[in-house]
């Protein structure tokens, strides 16, 4: 992982300048450069990427969309990781359960 880190950021600047017209192409590889920081324990700098990531994926899906639900559920991740336990478990309790049992209903395995 730790090698991966520079071609994966690399991939994101390049996605970027060449895929600026899609934003999830630049959120998805964006997702990937906070998966690696997370896999390394480098967990301050994937907080705040995973922050970028979901809320943007609130603006441009909504709330209640699949992929800015499994967002949010990576960003309250992070938050335990780093014992932000009061930020984690309200994003989980305010947004993003009842936004999931909404749009996904109560057997969806994410609810």
């Amino acid at each position: 992982p730790e090698e991966a880190l520079p071609v994966l950021e690399a991939t994101v600047a390049l996605t970027r300048r060449h895929w600026s017209h899609s934003e999830t192409t630049v959120l998805d590889a964006q997702t990937t450069v906070a998966s690696c920081l997370t896999v390394l324990e480098r967990d301050d700098e994937a907080l705040v990427l995973k922050r970028v990531v979901y809320a943007r994926q609130v603006v441009r899906l909504g709330v209640s969309h699949k992929h800015t639900i499994v967002g949010g559920m990576n960003l309250s991740v992070s938050y335990f990781r780093l014992q932000l336990w009061h930020e984690g478990l309200t994003l989980l309790k305010d947004q993003l359960l009842p936004a999931a049992r909404r749009s996904l209903g109560p057997d969806d395995h994410l609810t």
